[in-house]
């Protein structure tokens, strides 16, 4: 006997994806073309490093399309779970540019280098206002969607980069000491990493079926508990469908045969209400003595 409460909501910000894809494409091409001109590398390393976080949107923007896709017989979630990938994806994107600005800052700290003049103080000072406003499209949905947080957390990054960028250019033109740039990027990476690891871990979580954050599975067992009629709770499971659908699958004993239609009611709407979870089943068992396949709490 089940029970099922069903809702999906991939989001709404496929606007945003196109909005951000755009802005960024278009500054790598305006900071690759001073670059060439004005014959830096910073700023033509930069570019490249940018193209980044086209890829890391397009990743959020992937999953957030696949998600939307209906289930199949052989898919029966759809394909929800790649919003999942798309933010464990993004995740590891931003712990490698993490590594690559730490290994370019101890190199420039041995060997310090020019940051090539106002002209890279400027087009860094645009990369601030480009990814700002991009960070700004997901910031009302980073929280509900670990997803949308990648891209969040991807183009916010780049913006810290380039502020670091723009303080260090400023400080070295007045003060003259090089030094000041690798030292602002491991600083500014420091602060990427610390973002990022909460992002990794939570993406970790739900890709192998753990219950999400925020949600106490002893607080779903309790709920489901004191349901009237249940004398027994086993056999449950909490877990992400996607970054913004939680499901559950668990057994209620019940040995009175009345009103089982209004209990299951009952429970999705208070685990919809409690804990957001949209997507319930539940089995009936009449019988407490007899034994359960899916009986201990060591059992699948």
């Amino acid at each position: 006997m089940s029970g099922h409460h069903q809702h999906h909501d991939p989001g709404g910000f496929s606007g945003a994806f196109a909005l951000g894809v755009g802005l960024n494409v278009f500054y790598v091409a305006v900071e690759a073309g001073f670059g060439w001109w004005a014959d830096s590398l910073a700023l033509l390393a930069d570019a490249g490093h940018n193209l980044s976080d086209v890829l890391g949107l397009l990743l959020a923007w992937g999953g957030a399309e696949l998600a939307k896709v209906s289930p199949s017989p052989r898919r029966t979630y759809g394909w929800r779970g790649s919003t999942i990938l798309a933010a464990l994806f993004n995740a590891l994107l931003l712990l490698a540019a993490v590594g690559g600005i730490v290994w370019e800052a101890i190199r420039r700290l041995a060997e310090p280098a020019s940051t090539g003049g106002w002209t890279v103080i400027v087009v860094a000072a645009v990369g601030v206002a480009v990814n700002t406003a991009t960070a700004l499209l997901f910031a009302r949905g980073r929280k509900g969607d670990l997803n949308v947080r990648g891209a969040f957390l991807h183009m916010a990054a780049d913006a810290a980069v380039s502020v670091g960028v723009v303080a260090a250019g400023v400080a070295i033109y007045y003060t003259g000491l090089a030094w000041i740039d690798p030292a602002a990027s491991l600083v500014v990476a420091a602060v990427i990493f610390w973002g990022t690891w909460g992002l990794l871990r939570e993406s970790i979580n739900l890709a192998v079926q753990s219950v999400p954050e925020g949600i106490d599975p002893q607080e779903v067992h309790a709920c489901l508990a004191a349901l009237d009629g249940v004398s027994g709770v086993h056999d449950l499971h909490v877990w992400a469908m996607s970054t913004t659908e939680v499901a559950l699958t668990a057994h209620l004993v019940k040995p009175e045969v009345a009103d089982d239609d209004r209990l299951l009611a009952d429970a999705g709407r208070r685990l919809h209400d409690r804990f957001g979870i949209e997507h319930a089943t539940l089995q009936i068992e009449r019988d407490a003595d007899l034994a359960c396949g899916q009986r201990g709490d060591d059992r699948v």
